[in-house]
């Protein structure tokens, strides 16, 4: 049986969030594709790297996005993303138009799609995003597990955990 394109995507996106830790960032990685499954832009935690605290992952993602459509806006588009938005990354993806919005693992500290806020479920707002959570959420949550164990055990002089070991 063949994996869904959520799925699909979604691992493509673990595979960015895999390289972000690599580069020292927090893993997390997002994809942005057309209404037709053409990948339009990618992205990968860059805020430390970069000391940019607007670097996040989704936010690379709409903006590669964004230039390879030629439009601010992306009607039709699906962002897909390792980890639960939080609330700049969620407005962003709402003033961008977007169709969906598919994550993996839920944020219950920063999350804005039901986590700790739920920015697409105000009606009042002049676009509504439909929000999916939950594809691949076992991957990508143990990805940032392993992540920030192996931040602990650095903070406590362990020997550092790779992803390719985690």
């Amino acid at each position: 049986m063949s994996d869904s394109p959520d799925v699909i995507l979604m691992r493509r996106a673990l595979a960015l969030a895999e390289q972000a830790w690599r580069d020292g960032e927090v893993p997390v990685g997002a994809v942005v594709c057309d209404a037709s499954g053409r990948i339009l832009g990618e992205g990968a935690n860059r805020p430390v790297g970069s000391h940019d605290p607007t670097a996040h992952a989704e936010i690379q993602a709409l903006r590669a996005a964004c230039l390879a459509a030629g439009n601010y806006r992306l009607p039709g588009a699906t962002l897909y993303v390792t980890l639960e938005p939080c609330a700049m990354c969620m407005g962003a993806m709402l003033h961008a138009r977007l169709a969906r919005v598919v994550y993996g693992a839920p944020d219950p500290k920063t999350g804005a799609c039901g986590g700790v806020l739920d920015l697409p479920s105000i009606a009042v707002l002049n676009h509504q995003t439909r929000v999916e959570g939950g594809v691949l959420a076992t991957e990508c949550g143990e990805l940032l597990r392993a992540f920030f164990r192996q931040k602990r055990e650095a903070a406590r002089g362990g020997p550092p955990l790779t992803s390719e070991s985690a």
